[in-house]
Parts: structure tokens; C-alpha cells; sequence
């Protein structure tokens, strides 16, 4: 039977809402009915599936769903499930580590002293895979939730767990012994997509969402004279868009600049003359 491309996303959570709107960004329109697990895209032969985010690797290189959107800590952790899966794009958002934590005052100094130490986690695999290259065969407790206050309570001498601030570890009294890896959340697809073209051309919207997000628009006017210093400050994605004012000694200039250095490259341009300095947010772009 011919179905449909089906796109797994969170059905709950911070990542379902995130999942959800960068959907929409991208012009994928569909409506949730109360707790349905299905929706239907209106522009495309695509259905969303609303899961579970730690089943959507495992779903995903089963065949069930065409691509997903869950965290790579969860492809990781899925193990040779994961693997099977191509990550198709890096989303941009939820960002952490997985991290093994001791309590402040532990004698222990390496993840090698570990060995035959309890350690409570909702990444056994992760952590045992991690460990092993350090020759550390510890006790694992298996979790499926919080596990920050497991120390506390005597069930483990070490947690491995996600850290994004270290605010929580700090409550409890926890160090980062060591970092496991970096994460995000990504779109990923299994080798049997029932239509990859139409699976590429979902990924081209979602990657214009996600580029647009890390840049902004800049528009200022300047000296004629310094625009060649201008130009050297914001070069643009390829290059600067350069206009002529009706006074022939300044120029209006607009470029893309990524968020993470807008203040500085204002007030860069600030000291060498620049005015009227503008910053327009970009919701989407083709690049």
C-alpha cells in the first residue's frame, strides 16, 4: 500500500513544541486533533507522527516513520539502531552534554576509577560504551527519570545525565567528572525513505529555517570612504549589498551577519562611522 512520507516528532515537551514550530516555520501547516497520533500536512504528501522522543530513532530504522526529529543523545543511545539512521540536518536548538558527575567532595578523579562503582543513568549505553575505552566496568542503575538526587539517596556513587547550565548539579552538589559528547536535536532518516525526493525537499525548508535563525539582517549607511572597512566588518553571505545615497559621499550597505556577533559588529561599525544601523530578523532564506 502507498502511504504517505511519515516525519516522527515528540508528541509532549519542551522538543515537541520546538519540533512543532520549526515544522510550521518551514510551511509544513497541520493541526493536532486532541490526542491523535497522526496529522496531515496540508501542502505536502507528508503525515506527522507524534511519538515518544526516545522511540523515534528506534521507529525510525525500523521503518516505521520516514524521518524524525529527536535528540542525537537518543540516536546514540539507540546503538546500532542509531547508526543505521542518516542525520540529515543539525536543528540548531537544545543543545547539551552528557556528562559523568560525582559528588564535590569524591575522591574519584577519572572516569578509570569507576570501576565497579554504581552509576545511575537513563544512558546505559552511552555510559558503558564511554567507559569500556577507559577500562571501567561499572554497576549500572537504569533510570528512566531524574536522576540528579540518586547520589543523595545512596543508590549510586556517580550519575551520567544531560547538563545544560550545571545550575541543577550545583543544587545537588555535583561536579562534571568528565563529558561523554555534545548533543542536539537533529532531523535523522532511515536508508528506506519511501520518497527521498520529497524527503530532500522538506529538508531544504527546514534548512532555511534554520540558517535564517542564525543570522540577521544588517543595514546601515557610511562614508564612501570607509566602506572598504565597512566590507571587511560585515562581508554578507557572499557579499555585501552596496546602494548609492543621494548624497554621493555615503552609500547605504546591507549584509547578513550571525547573531552571536551582531553587538560587536555594531559597534565596530559605530567606531568607524557608520549610522542609522538596523537589524532586521530573517524568519526564512534559500541560500
Amino acid at each position: 500500500m502507498s502511504r504517505n512520507l511519515r516525519i516522527g516528532v515528540p508528541s509532549k515537551g519542551r522538543l515537541a513544541d520546538l519540533a512543532t514550530d520549526l515544522l510550521r516555520q518551514a510551511g509544513l501547516s497541520f493541526r493536532r486533533q486532541d490526542r491523535s497520533l497522526f496529522a496531515r500536512v496540508r501542502e505536502m504528501d507528508v503525515d506527522i507522527t507524534f511519538l515518544r522522543t526516545d522511540d523515534i530513532p528506534v521507529l525510525c530504522a525500523e521503518g516505521a516513520i520516514d524521518m524524525g526529529i529527536t535528540g542525537s543523545d537518543l540516536v546514540a543511545e539507540a546503538g546500532d539502531a542509531g547508526r543505521s539512521l542518516q542525520q540529515r540536518l543539525s536543528l540548531g536548538v537544545g543543545r547539551c552534554r552528557l556528562a559523568i558527575c560525582v559528588p564535590d567532595d569524591s575522591p574519584i578523579d577519572s572516569p578509570k576509577k569507576l570501576d565497579g562503582h554504581r552509576i545511575a543513568t537513563s544512558f546505559p549505553n552511552c555510559t558503558e560504551e564511554y567507559l569500556r575505552v577507559h577500562n571501567a566496568t561499572p554497576h549500572l542503575v537504569r533510570l528512566s527519570g531524574s536522576v540528579e538526587i540518586m547520589i543523595t539517596l545512596g543508590v549510586a556513587d556517580a550519575i551520567v545525565d544531560l547538563v545544560e547550565t550545571g545550575s541543577t548539579l550545583a543544587a545537588n552538589r555535583l561536579r562534571i567528572l568528565d563529558e561523554i559528547g555534545q548533543y542536539e536535536t537533529v532531523l535523522v532518516q532511515n536508508s528506506q525513505c519511501i520518497d527521498t525526493t520529497l524527503a530532500d525537499r522538506v529538508v531544504r525548508r527546514l534548512e532555511g529555517v534554520v540558517i535564517a535563525r542564525s543570522y540577521s539582517l544588517l543595514e546601515y549607511n557610511i562614508p564612501r570612504k570607509k566602506l572598504a572597512e565597512a566590507e571587511a566588518i560585515t562581508p554578507g553571505f557572499n557579499s555585501p549589498t552596496v546602494n548609492a545615497l543621494e548624497d554621493p559621499a555615503w552609500c547605504a550597505v546591507r549584509a547578513m551577519v550571525k547573531h552571536n556577533e551582531l553587538i560587536n559588529v555594531m559597534e565596530q561599525l559605530e567606531r568607524i562611522g557608520a549610522t542609522a544601523i538596523l537589524e532586521t530578523q530573517i524568519s526564512n532564506c534559500r541560500l
